[in-house]
């Protein structure tokens, strides 16, 4: 069979969800919604972190960052979802693919990096919280943060350049409501060893080191909470560390699940489930996350309305 290079191709077919115009309709609410108070959380932590000056630490440095990115991440995907559910247009042009593939793997591995140095923040706080303010120095959060972006974006040109050269077999339907790697994949028909090897390279640049970082930083968590005397002590460090790791959970959790398995055992239907899962409800509960644990940010909330209602 002649072989077409993806250059040739026009544009791609999201096949989305599901064919049925009544349950498209319900999934178009279902997001909407879902987008709208990943908006609103999003944007609302940010401000709080910004005017609030008992939110200006390494911590909330951290968080408003990690909002960020996922007020940016959600919007990458979201208004292309809406498109899907309550058009009949689901086309996506070469150029829009490329850009929502890159945008899309460039956010997603900076969020590794940074929940990664979000983990080592929470390790300075409790070890050492004599020490906290000069050990988390404005310049080393800036300097992690910066990291993250870089190390992010600079791996999601990796993939993105060879993803985008490999050569496709006429078809450009992609079953997914997004150009995600593993659909993408399913299309190729060269996909050579030295492709491979940069999806190892990826994988292990992005998640595996990462979620070492994580667990390593963790171990001496535990190891620093087990010298503190008091239970009350114990449990208050634990307490702080509560929000990152279920973040860190649920999103490691559904990340490991999609692209640390062979591309020979995707099942699209199932992983579609779990990519929307990450992609766009994951954007929407971390504000919730860091905002319902924690009375620093409840109380300055609490604040900004009292101060809105009265003015």
């Amino acid at each position: 069979m002649e072989e077409k290079n993806f250059t040739e191709v026009k544009e791609f077919i999201l096949l989305g969800f599901t064919a049925d115009l009544r349950f498209q309709r319900v999934l178009f609410f279902i997001f909407l919604i879902i987008y709208v108070f990943s908006l609103l959380g999003n944007i609302t932590l940010i401000s709080l972190i910004c005017v609030d000056c008992r939110l200006h630490t390494p911590m909330y440095f951290f968080i408003g960052n990690l909002s960020l990115l996922d007020l940016w991440y959600s919007s990458v995907y979201a208004p292309k979802i809406l498109r899907i559910c309550i058009s009949d247009d689901k086309s996506i042009s070469v150029a829009g693919c490329l850009a929502q593939f890159f945008f899309s793997a460039g956010l997603a591995y900076s969020e590794c990096y940074l929940l990664a140095a979000m983990a080592y923040d929470r390790y300075a706080a409790i070890s050492s919280p004599l020490l906290y303010a000069q050990a988390m120095s404005p310049r080393l959060c800036a300097s992690l943060v910066a990291a993250s972006y870089l190390g992010g974006f600079v791996n999601s040109t990796i993939i993105t350049t060879e993803t985008f050269t490999l050569s496709f077999c006429g078809s450009n339907i992609i079953d997914d409501f997004f150009c995600d790697l593993p659909p993408l994949v399913k299309l190729a028909c060269d996909v050579k060893e030295s492709y491979q090897a940069v999806l190892y390279f990826i994988l292990a640049s992005n998640v595996i080191t990462p979620t070492i970082l994580i667990l390593a930083s963790y171990l001496f968590i535990i190891a620093a909470i087990l010298r503190i005397h008091s239970t009350q002590g114990r449990l208050k460090a634990f307490s702080t560390c509560g929000s990152h790791l279920t973040a860190v959970t649920l999103y490691y959790g559904s990340i490991l699940f999609i692209y640390s398995r062979p591309s020979t055992s995707y099942a699209l239907e199932r992983d579609k489930v779990v990519s929307v899962f990450y992609t766009v409800v994951i954007p929407m509960l971390n504000p919730m996350i860091y905002s319902l644990r924690n009375k620093d940010v409840k109380d300055a909330l609490r604040k900004m309305l009292e101060k809105a209602t009265f003015s």
